[in-house]
């Protein structure tokens, strides 16, 4: 521990924001980030706790506390406080494949278990891996370096979001050969399309990408495995195949009056702005476009802000966002203490966009929708929306959210985008690979396992444990990357 009383010292300094006017007139990244110096300040307000909860990554009251990679958050912050920021880089890159993608799109569960945060602010961890990475990319250490021994086995990785490029990474590393699938024209699956670019600008993907190709990794874009490609063909070309394919089967609503034009599904709205901004700078037409309508938003969390804060870059007349369960409080509740995730009231970066061009908060709470009204074109021009209530259900005694009766009203919505979560992988790979599947539609295995009950076939990500953060993809993907290399070598050092 380089300062004992660093986090006595210095005050908790951010990355801080543009304003609202400045940063939606385009769909930059809008953080200005710390200065060396700053950073070096921050890093020593961590105290080396005896027990560092921030990077346990472990369950507390049904949630996880800490980073899921494990993350030896304390070493590289006491590193970069001493000026070492190559080893704080080399650190931080043993637990984390793809720290410039978590230090932009991470929640940061390392800093709300940070024992500083349990009586002050926590020490900004995620800031600090941002300023970690982005000085390795720009002193050039963060570099291709290609394995020296090939073990002479053939991977295939069908998907290219979080989980599959960490294991693609991996077994790379390793010296196996790697072959990436992706069903898209662009690499990253989630982190290219799920995520608005403002959130994660796509060129910091392809600049890792581009490194992890120059390490020997293949990627083929548009193969759609199952469809263009015979599993039978894939498990005669290769040792193992492991699957990443996301849990990528958005929830429904099913409501009268959902066939009116103008619903569409959160991702399909989002893929369409990232991929009509990448092709054509936006070209009107070309994506479904929020201009001039009054939009609702249905589902309270991250991908329905990133459709708040997409609308009003567009230019939306209005935006409504319904969240069917109460408020949460805005400050930790009794029976939530540290270090357990904080279940409290977050303002994010799209409903903070929304009260500074509209005057008000987007989110009304406990309320849904009961029907949709079309005109006489088909085309949506309002919706019915009903208060809800919790109550408890008498058969199975969970609390559940009720209607109250009489309690419906109208609003005017010429756009609506469903952002209600995912219901897990896609039938036609699952039906494809023969693999077996949950209830919640994942992929089954046994516990603590991603072997699948189809011999040499893997499974990892989403498509495994359902809609997750991109940090626990990555840890999935080192995980079966682990599992994969002990079954082809009969050990492994991963």
């Amino acid at each position: 521990m380089g300062k004992p009383t660093g986090f006595m010292d210095y005050e908790r300094e951010d990355a801080e924001a543009l304003s609202v006017a400045e940063r939606i007139k385009n769909y930059d990244e809008f953080h200005t980030p710390l200065s060396k110096e700053e950073q070096q300040k921050q890093g020593a307000r961590c105290m080396e706790c005896g027990v560092p909860f921030c990077q346990s990554g472990m369950q507390v009251g049904g949630m996880i506390t800490g980073c899921p990679l494990n993350n030896l958050i304390p070493e590289w912050n006491d590193l970069i406080y001493q000026g070492c920021w190559e080893q704080a880089y080399n650190r931080l890159r043993l637990t984390n494949n793809f720290p410039e993608f978590t230090s932009r799109v991470c929640p940061a569960l390392c800093e709300k278990a940070c024992t500083c945060g349990a009586n002050g602010n926590a020490v900004t961890v995620r800031a600090n891996e941002y300023g970690i990475v982005e000085n390795a990319y720009e002193q050039g250490y963060a570099c291709a370096k290609p394995p020296k021994v090939r073990t002479g086995k053939k991977i295939a990785v069908i998907g290219s979001g979080p989980s599959g490029l960490a294991a693609a990474d991996q077994l790379n590393q390793r010296g196996h050969s790697v072959t990436v699938y992706e069903r898209s024209d662009r690499i990253g699956g989630l982190l290219m399309y799920g995520i608005p670019n403002m959130k994660l600008e796509k060129d910091v993907i392809e600049r890792r990408t581009e490194i992890m190709q120059e390490e020997g990794i293949e990627f083929l874009t548009e193969v759609n495995v199952g469809k263009d490609i015979k599993v039978s063909e894939l498990l005669s070309q290769y040792d193992r195949v492991v699957l990443a394919c996301g849990a990528s089967n958005p929830r429904d609503i099913k409501v009268k009056g959902r066939e009116s034009e103008g619903i569409y599904f959160a991702v399909d709205f989002l893929k369409s702005t990232t991929k009509s901004l990448l092709d054509t700078g936006l070209k009107e037409g070309s994506f479904i476009s929020a201009k001039g309508k009054n939009v609702m938003v249905i589902g309270g969390g991250d991908t329905g802000n990133d459709c708040v804060g997409t609308s009003i870059r567009h230019g939306a007349k209005s935006v409504l966002q319904l969240e069917m369960m109460p408020k949460l409080p805005d400050t930790r509740a009794e029976n939530n203490p540290w270090p357990e995730w904080p279940r409290v009231c977050k303002t994010d970066y799209g409903q903070e966009e929304a009260i500074g061009v509209f005057g008000s908060d987007p989110r009304v709470y406990q309320t849904t929708v009961k029907e949709f009204v079309a005109d006489e074109k088909g085309k949506l021009k309002s919706a019915v929306l009903v208060k809800l209530k919790p109550e408890k259900d008498k058969k199975t005694g969970r609390m559940m959210m009720k209607e109250i009766e009489g309690s419906e009203y109208s609003v005017d919505v010429e756009l609506v985008l469903i952002a209600a979560g995912f219901l897990g992988s896609e039938s036609y790979v699952t039906k494809a690979f023969g693999v077996e599947t949950d209830g919640r539609t994942n992929v089954s295995t046994t516990k603590d396992s991603h072997r699948t009950n189809v011999e040499n076939v893997f499974v990892c990500g989403d498509m495994h444990i359902g809609q997750s953060l991109v940090v626990r993809a990555i840890r999935e993907g080192r995980d079966v990357a682990r599992e994969v290399d002990e079954s082809l070598m009969g050990y492994t050092n991963l």
